[in-house]
């Protein structure tokens, strides 16, 4: 699918990899809308993209409109990237045994709410939006892409909360692409495995933390890189035979206990 003169929406496009995403749908000719809750990162990044920010925290369905209908004042909307999203990590049962330490019921509420029913509610909305439009040469009205992550297939201890909240985003990819087909809108996944972006930090121990990351790679033994998880994004909105599928970027690497 052509996107050149269109519109996109990047939620969490304001670093990591939806801000590589942000740049490659940019320079592909897309009006990058950048949805995040980083107003000093976002705004930097949409004056050098020649996009436009917008303050989009993903559990407010409000906000998600108010950026849908900024998309819309730019171009065609045919274009969502859903990479908003937290990871924290903790134990279901405390070491302890007492009920205070358990897993955080409210912490777990706050991932499902933020990586999966945020991604779901963008889905709504900018699907309704494309909905309205013609379509394009291909007879495609839009594309939506999710990103899940390995954890949704090879959860670590710690993580029950992200890998249910990306598991669910794997599992609703297929049903909403089926759903959205009525009205020529695809939906595809993209499953990253570990990616060097600013959740590790920065300065030599960072950079010693993830070169021994990267050993449990299969092949190449390293992180990959933002550019190399937007690329695939990119191929999932111009593909226009790619519909309904999860992808896994990830090196090979299937991910141990801890």
């Amino acid at each position: 699918m052509d996107i050149n003169a269109a519109s996109a929406v990047v939620t969490g496009g304001a670093s990591g990899i939806g801000a590589a995403v942000a740049r490659q749908l940019a320079a592909l000719g897309a009006h990058v809308v950048v949805a995040d809750v980083q107003p000093d990162k976002g705004e930097a990044l949409a004056a050098e993209i020649g996009g436009v920010f917008a303050q989009v925290d993903v559990t407010d369905t409000e906000q998600i409109v108010a950026a849908v209908e900024l998309a819309g004042t730019l171009g065609p909307l045919r274009v969502l990237v859903n990479s908003a999203g937290i990871g924290p990590a903790q134990r279901t049962v405390g070491r302890d045994g007492t009920y205070e330490a358990a897993h955080s019921l409210e912490l777990y509420k706050r991932v499902i709410a933020i990586n999966l029913i945020g991604t779901f509610d963008a889905i709504r909305i900018a699907g309704t939006a494309m909905s309205r439009l013609e379509p394009t040469a291909t007879g495609e009205r839009g594309v939506i892409v999710n990103m899940a992550s390995v954890a949704a297939f090879d959860g670590q201890i710690g993580q029950a909360a992200y890998s249910s909240s990306k598991g669910g985003v794997v599992g609703m990819t297929l049903p909403v692409a089926r759903d959205l087909a009525a009205i020529a809108v695809r939906v595809n996944t993209v499953a990253p495995g570990l990616i060097d972006t600013p959740i590790y930090g920065e300065g030599e121990e960072a950079e010693a933390f993830k070169a021994k990351l990267g050993e449990s790679v299969l092949f190449p033994k390293r992180l990959g890189q933002p550019d190399e998880l937007a690329s695939m994004v990119i191929e999932c909105v111009r593909n226009s035979y790619l519909n309904g599928e999860t992808v896994r970027v990830d090196g090979g690497i299937r991910m141990p206990p801890k």
